[in-house]
């Protein structure tokens, strides 16, 4: 579901009012008319995602030996120290972080599925855009070119198990600490899923909602293929 909210068009102005607005102490927006605040609710209706089960936690250190190991076990292609991003040299894993440019090149240079790719290579695939799909949209950092490689042991093993957790719980918590962030004199970047919050606005506070709404609609034949899809996404 979360491949429809890519499109939509970040307002930045927008988003800024509204983290002028934001207070740290309470977690709300002072308004005009009150306080208001996003809650898991409005995050599971809006998106999709899921607020029950298993809570997002794990290990912020790096493992032993690094994470060429495990990407390389997992997704199934080492690597390289350095690889030419518009004849610059940019690396493509930096601190333990993994870079979207070059998970992006390399996705569109090498990965290719048909009917005689075998299933294993296929859930390989399916792992490289989920990690691109958490750490790029849904975590992204102030940069929006690197991926953090902590979010690589939460989406190997079983497939179940990765979609049962409760990511609608962990975006909220990273939408509300940038938020707290940001809020305050001196920032200039914000890291997290506002994605959320422009939608939250739009449902909200109506006046501020796009009056031509056509750019962000699906085919009607997309829409029907999908599964009660999210509120926001109809």
């Amino acid at each position: 579901m979360l491949r429809h909210f890519m499109r939509i068009k970040i307002d930045n102005d927008l988003l800024t009012a509204m983290a002028e607005r934001w207070r740290p102490e309470t977690h709300t927006f002072h308004l005009p008319e009150g306080e208001m605040t996003i809650t898991l609710k409005y995050v599971a209706i809006l998106t999709g995602l899921p607020i029950s089960g298993d809570a997002i936690i794990g290990s912020t250190t790096k493992p032993e030996g690094g994470w060429w190991p495990l990407i390389l076990a997992e997704l199934g292609f080492d690597m390289p120290t350095t690889t030419p991003i518009q004849g610059r040299g940019h690396p493509s894993l930096n601190a333990g972080q993994v870079s979207i440019p070059w998970l992006v090149t390399h996705i569109h240079n090498e990965v290719e599925i048909n009917d005689e790719t075998l299933e294993d290579q296929v859930e390989r695939y399916a792992r490289i855009y989920l990690i691109g799909l958490v750490g790029g949209f849904l975590f992204p950092d102030k940069s929006n070119r690197w991926i953090q490689g902590i979010w690589l042991p939460l989406l190997t093993g079983d497939w179940d198990a990765i979609g049962e957790k409760s990511w609608g719980s962990a975006v909220l918590a990273g939408l509300y600490r940038e938020l707290c962030t940001c809020s305050k004199v001196g920032a200039k970047q914000v890291g997290a899923a506002m994605f959320i919050l422009q939608l939250w606005v739009w449902e909200h506070l109506p006046m501020f909602s796009p009056l031509d709404p056509r750019p962000y609609r699906r085919a009607d034949d997309e829409l029907n293929f999908l599964q009660n899809p999210p509120y926001d996404v109809k």
